[in-house]
This record gives structure tokens, sequence and C-alpha cells, in this order.
């Protein structure tokens, strides 16, 4: 994510503290923020989808998602 974009959310934040925002700075931090959390999850997904465990022998396991999710 853009550090325009992560500076705008804090920006709304601020705002948000000292004052109502309006209905369309609401919908825009809302998608901001909605932005901004996919943009870690995925992050993250894709870091786990490139680790693996390594037992005392030296064998590297593959993370495998856990079943029914």
């Amino acid at each position: 994510m853009e550090q325009k974009k992560i500076d705008r959310i804090n920006e709304l934040a601020r705002k948000a503290k000292s004052g109502p925002l309006t209905d369309a700075e609401v919908k825009e931090r809302d998608l901001l923020r909605r932005e901004y959390i996919d943009s870690v999850t995925g992050s993250l997904k894709g870091q786990l989808d490139r680790t693996y465990f390594v037992d005392g022998k030296g064998n590297k396991t593959k993370l495998r998602k856990k079943e029914g999710r």
C-alpha cells in the first residue's frame, strides 16, 4: 500500500478524534482501511506460503493450511 494512502488513513483518524467525519469521509476511511487490511493479509499469506519447518534431521516440511479453513 502506498504511503500516501496510509497518511490519509491517519489524517482521517486524527480528524475523527477531534470531531465527526462527513459521510464521504467515513466511506473513504472504510475503503482505505479495507485496502490496508487486505494488503497486510496478502503479505502475510505470501510469507506463510514460503515458510517451511525444519526438523532435527534437517527435513523441510511445507506449512499447510488447517482443514476446514
